[in-house]
């Protein structure tokens, strides 16, 4: 069984997600490695196909993206990479706050020496053993690695067009609150933890200061659909 890590979001809700593990990342890691060496390689034919010798400047600007490649990924697809959307892996604060780009940054500096040094055996040897499967850049920017980040489809939160809002009240709720939500019922339908749902219930009910006779579950479900379907979200 998959180790497990608590995660207390920024809503005080404690979510349970299972640690990828090294198998995952290094499976990861090595399907954006084959992304990158592609791209060399199409590059390395096309020139040699035209028998033109590029220019300093040009091999500069074509280098950029193989080497920017994971900061650019994980800045722009939400804490993953080709490989760990793959491999439905994702890096996540261990605070519960959204990774900024400073904590990318940091993790992609420190990446050289994770990964390089000794053949990447620093990286595996940090993630086996420390306590939430951290690498050198995990560790400095506060960061880990979870799977089953992608959950369940939108769909299932999918809203009728002949929806009957309850609660009007949740157009004072915010992306992320509903984000928060979302992930509750996805980690209840994963794996049965009804204590997330239960505390998320009460503080939604706290924070727009309503009462419901629903369970907490349906009234959550209730939440997501009034929430998208007063905000056309």
């Amino acid at each position: 069984m998959a180790q497990q890590i608590h995660i207390e979001t920024t809503q005080n809700v404690s979510v349970e997600y299972p640690l990828a593990g090294i198998g995952l990342r290094i499976q990861a890691f090595f399907l954006d490695l084959l992304i990158v060496v592609a791209y060399v390689v199409v590059w390395v034919l096309l020139f040699a196909q035209i028998e033109v010798e590029p220019p300093t400047a040009l091999l500069v600007v074509l280098g950029l993206p193989p080497f920017l490649y994971h900061l650019l990924c994980e800045i722009f697809m939400d804490g993953q990479s080709i490989g760990k959307r793959q491999m439905n892996i994702k890096v996540v604060k261990l605070d519960g706050s959204a990774p900024g780009i400073g904590d990318y940054l940091l993790r992609w500096l420190l990446r050289t020496l994770d990964i390089s040094l000794m053949t990447g055996a620093v990286a595996v040897l940090s993630i086996a053993i420390s306590r939430n499967d951290q690498r050198l850049g995990d560790l400095a920017a506060g960061t880990t690695v979870i799977k089953g980040t992608t959950g369940r489809p939108l769909s299932v939160f999918s809203v009728e067009h002949d929806h009957q809002p309850t609660f009007h009240e949740v157009v004072n709720l915010k992306d992320r609150d509903i984000d928060i939500v979302m992930k509750v019922i996805t980690t209840y339908r994963d794996n049965g933890q009804r204590e997330p749902v239960e505390a998320t219930a009460q503080k939604i009910k706290k924070l727009l200061k309503i009462d419901s006779e629903l369970r907490p579950l349906q009234f959550l479900y209730t939440i997501v659909s009034d929430y998208k379907h007063l905000t056309g979200k």
